[in-house]
């Protein structure tokens, strides 16, 4: 009897073992080991070459338009995605199922084309006589495009799964809208804003195809981050764009590191 009660503990033992194994070699191989390597490769030339390119004005230039704009551009997702996401939740209207597919279109789009796209409405030919190319606004523009449905994809099952009812006792006890959002819809819906943030985020740091058509890669202007390592990388120069590789990879994974926190602190009376 003592012998059939320890077995299940030691098959949940073994299958834990195995699925941390699996967990960990996979994550090993998919982005610990590239990680690595890619570290490795910028200082192939040594530290000192490693700091000189990284802190270079031209470098320092592109990871500052193209951090600063990444978050300018989640920061906008987490207004204007949210309140989209209401509006389809909250709201019926005519068209609202073609309104539904056009904002998945960017997640369907190869970036390319969502910068041709972008370039034919607001380029040198523009039919409603709108020119941004060649712009930091066309940067803005092009980074809202192809980070749309983050915040919205996020915050729209979080919103269908909402007790209305708590909303409805709120309001019947003399609460207005104001505060019934931020009291009782907010807190549930800031978890997924903040997921959708950081998706948001992390898709426009690594952003090119758009950007390249539309905003150009102008060194001091409108080169961002991801464009001048992919530049370096055509012209051959491995390391330097490496070095400015890890120095984006750096910065990104503490500003996710910054919004996971907050998500725990949003979620933190789901565990108590």
């Amino acid at each position: 009897m003592g012998r059939r009660a320890r077995r299940p503990s030691r098959e949940g033992a073994t299958a834990a073992a195995l699925s941390l194994g699996f967990t960990t070699t996979f994550l090993s191989v998919i982005v610990v080991l590239p990680i690595a390597a890619l570290v490795w490769a910028s200082q192939k030339d040594g530290l000192h070459q490693f700091w000189s390119v990284a802190t270079s004005p031209e470098a320092l230039a592109a990871l500052e338009l193209g951090l600063g704009a990444a978050i300018v551009v989640s920061l906008l997702n987490a207004v204007f995605g949210t309140i989209t996401a209401w509006v389809l939740v909250r709201d019926e209207f005519r068209g609202q199922s073609i309104v539904n597919a056009v904002i998945d279109l960017p997640f369907a789009l190869p970036t390319i084309v969502a910068g041709l796209t972008l370039l034919a409405l607001y380029g040198p030919r523009s039919p409603v006589g709108i020119d941004v190319s060649l712009t930091r606004k066309a940067i803005l523009l092009a980074l809202l495009f192809v980070t749309l449905p983050f915040v919205v994809r996020t915050v729209q099952p979080v919103l269908l799964a909402l007790d209305l009812e708590a909303e409805e006792a709120a309001r019947a006890l003399g609460a207005g809208e104001f505060r019934v959002f931020r009291s009782i819809v907010l807190p549930n819906i800031l978890p997924g804003i903040l997921s959708g943030v950081a998706l948001a985020f992390a898709r426009a740091v690594g952003e090119i195809g758009a950007l390249v058509l539309i905003a150009g890669n102008r060194p001091f202007k409108t080169e961002v981050a991801s464009v001048f390592v992919f530049l370096h990388i055509q012209g051959g120069d491995q390391a330097g764009a490496s070095a400015v590789a890890v120095v984006m990879l750096a910065i990104s994974f503490a500003l996710l590191l910054l919004i996971g926190g907050l998500r725990f602190l949003a979620t933190r009376h789901e565990r108590a």
